[in-house]
C-alpha cells in the first residue's frame, strides 16, 4: 500500500503542477498559457541597459500565444483600453507578483501592453521605475512626457504616493524601436462587459420625496471600486460616458422609471434630481480618498458618501437613460452641476448654443434648491460648460 500512496501523491503534485494558470476579472476567468515566460525575475541594475536587456530576454519566449488569448479576450469582451489595462495588471501579476519584485512586474506590464500594440515606454532614476503610454487624453495630476512629439501618460505614478518632486529627481527614459504602428491609449470607458451575478452584492437605498419615502434594493458589484481605484481624473466626457454594468442597471433604471412614468418630465427630473441629492450622503473626496477623484454612477451608488461632480455624474446618467433630454455639465471654481433643456421653462435659463437649459442641481445645499434655480454664491461666479449631451450623438 505504501508505494501505491507515494505514487498517488505524485500523481497529485503533478497535476497541481501542470494546472492551467488563469486570471480572474468581473466574475469572469480567463486562462493564460502555462510556462509562457518561464519565472523570468529582473535581477540586474536599474539601468538602461538592464532593462532593456531583460526585455529581450522576455522576447525570445514563446510569448504569442498569451498575447493572442489576451487579444482575442478584450475583443470577445469589448474591453475599452483602461479596462484591457486591467487585465494587463492581472496578467503581470500571475507572472511576477507585484510585491515580490516590483521592477520585474512594471516591465512585464510593459511588455505585454506594448506587444498588445500600444506605444509604451518606462522612464527610471536609481531606485523608481515609472509606466507610460501614449494617449492624446488630457488627464490631470498625473505626470507626462513628450517624446518625439507624443504625448505619455504614466500609469503607475500612485505606487509612489503619486507624490515624487520631478524638480530634484531625473528621470531617463528607456525606449524600444519601434516595431510597427502603434495604437494611442484611450480613458474613456463606453462599455462594461457583463459580470457575472453571483458578485453582486445587494444595497438598500432610500429617501423622502416631498414627504414620501421611496426605497430600492439595487445590486452592485464591488469590483468596480477595484477597476476604477486609480483611475485618474481627466475631461469630463470621461466620466460622463462611464455606464452602469448590466446587472446594476436592471435593477435600477427600470424601478425608477415605474416611479416617474406617471408624473411630467420636468416633475420627473424634479425626482431623479431630489433621488441623487437625498440618497446618499455628502462628502469632499479629499476627505474620503485624500485625493482629488471623480467617480462613475456605478461607483457613485457603491460608496456610502460623495461630492458635487460625483453626484452630477449620476444625475446626468439618469437623465440620459431615463429621458434623454439634451444636457450641459457647468463646471464652477468650487462647484460641478447640471442643466437640463426643458421644452417649457422651470426657471431662470442658461442660453448654450442658441438653446436654454435650466439647472438641475442634485447636490445636497443648505437651502432646498428648486430647479431652475443655482447656488446664491454663484450668482456672479463664471462657469464653463465642460460637457454637453444631445441625443443620438456621442
Amino acid at each position: 500500500m505504501i508505494p501505491l500512496l507515494i505514487f498517488c501523491c505524485l500523481s497529485q503534485q503533478a497535476q497541481q503542477n501542470t494546472t492551467q494558470p488563469s486570471i480572474n476579472f468581473l466574475g469572469t476567468t480567463v486562462n493564460i498559457p502555462n510556462n509562457t515566460f518561464n519565472g523570468l525575475r529582473f535581477t540586474g541594475d536599474l539601468s538602461i541597459t538592464g532593462i532593456n536587456n531583460f526585455y529581450r530576454e522576455l522576447e525570445q519566449t514563446d510569448f504569442a500565444p498569451l498575447i493572442a488569448t489576451l487579444i482575442k479576450y478584450r475583443d470577445e469582451q469589448k474591453l475599452d483600453d483602461w479596462l484591457y489595462y486591467q487585465v494587463i495588471r492581472r496578467t503581470a501579476q500571475q507572472y511576477s507578483p507585484k510585491a515580490e519584485n516590483y521592477f520585474s512586474y512594471t516591465i512585464y506590464k510593459w511588455f505585454l501592453l506594448t506587444k498588445s500594440g500600444y506605444d509604451a515606454l518606462v522612464r527610471i532614476n536609481e531606485d523608481k521605475m515609472l509606466f507610460y503610454v501614449q494617449s492624446d487624453d488630457m488627464i490631470y495630476n498625473v505626470p507626462y512626457v513628450i517624446q518625439n512629439a507624443k504625448q505619455y501618460i504614466c500609469l503607475n505614478y500612485h505606487d509612489y504616493g503619486n507624490n515624487i518632486d520631478f524638480q530634484k529627481e531625473h528621470f531617463s527614459t528607456v525606449e524600444l524601436p519601434s516595431d510597427g504602428v502603434k495604437r494611442s491609449f484611450s480613458y474613456k470607458v463606453n462599455h462594461l462587459p457583463d459580470i457575472r451575478s453571483g458578485n453582486y452584492i445587494e444595497k438598500n437605498i432610500g429617501f423622502d420625496y416631498y414627504q414620501q419615502q421611496y426605497h430600492f434594493t439595487i445590486k452592485l458589484n464591488p469590483e468596480i471600486k477595484t477597476i476604477f481605484t486609480n483611475y485618474p481624473s481627466g475631461e469630463y466626457g470621461n466620466q460622463f460616458s462611464i455606464p452602469l454594468s448590466t446587472e446594476t442597471y436592471n435593477s435600477l433604471i427600470p424601478q425608477l422609471k415605474d416611479v416617474v412614468s406617471p408624473m411630467s418630465v420636468t416633475n420627473g427630473v424634479d425626482y431623479l434630481m431630489r433621488f441623487t441629492r437625498n440618497a446618499f450622503l455628502f462628502e469632499k473626496d479629499t476627505v474620503i480618498f485624500g485625493r482629488e477623484k471623480r467617480l462613475s454612477p456605478e461607483e457613485t451608488l457603491l460608496y456610502d458618501q460623495s461630492d458635487c461632480e460625483d453626484r452630477a455624474a449620476l444625475f446626468f446618467y439618469l437623465v440620459k437613460e431615463i429621458y434623454k433630454l439634451p444636457m450641459i455639465v457647468l463646471s464652477y471654481p468650487d462647484h460641478v452641476t447640471v442643466a437640463v433643456n426643458f421644452d417649457k421653462p422651470v426657471g431662470k435659463p442658461i442660453i448654450y448654443n442658441g438653446e436654454r437649459y435650466y439647472v438641475c442641481d442634485p447636490t445636497p445645499q443648505k437651502k432646498d434648491l428648486h430647479m431652475g434655480k443655482s447656488l446664491p454664491h454663484l450668482a456672479r461666479s463664471q462657469f464653463e460648460v465642460v460637457y454637453a449631451y444631445q441625443p443620438n450623438k456621442k
